[in-house]
């Protein structure tokens, strides 16, 4: 058992103190499945930068704020709004630190 609003104080602390600005934990279904869940502490200001859509998947915002941006779009999301990435590249930043959720499908690698 994990509780997320603990290790994610703790993941916001480890990414103020990092120079990327982030930390995450890995959450494993199963080993080597295909379901995870990525719980990442991001401080104001830094990003995921623009990258692949790997399945699918959903961000839930546990504290903060962050925006969710494709090539055309973008979301602000507050602290417990949830929603669905879309299927294309796109980009996540923190407008302040925050601690996300993604839930992640990743897509059949054949």
């Amino acid at each position: 058992m994990v509780n997320f609003e603990i290790l994610g104080r703790e993941l916001l602390a480890t990414a103020r103190a990092a120079s990327s600005g982030r930390a995450t934990q890995v959450f494993h279904a199963v080993p080597h499945g295909r379901l995870s869940q990525v719980l990442l502490a991001l401080c104001a200001g830094r990003a995921l930068s623009d990258h692949a859509n790997p399945g699918e998947a959903f961000v839930q915002v546990l504290s903060g704020r962050v925006r969710l941006s494709t090539g055309d779009h973008a979301w602000d999301l507050d602290s417990g709004e949830h929603m669905t990435i879309p299927q294309c590249r796109h980009s996540l930043a923190a407008v302040e630190d925050s601690v996300v959720v993604l839930t992640i499908a990743r897509a059949d690698e054949r």
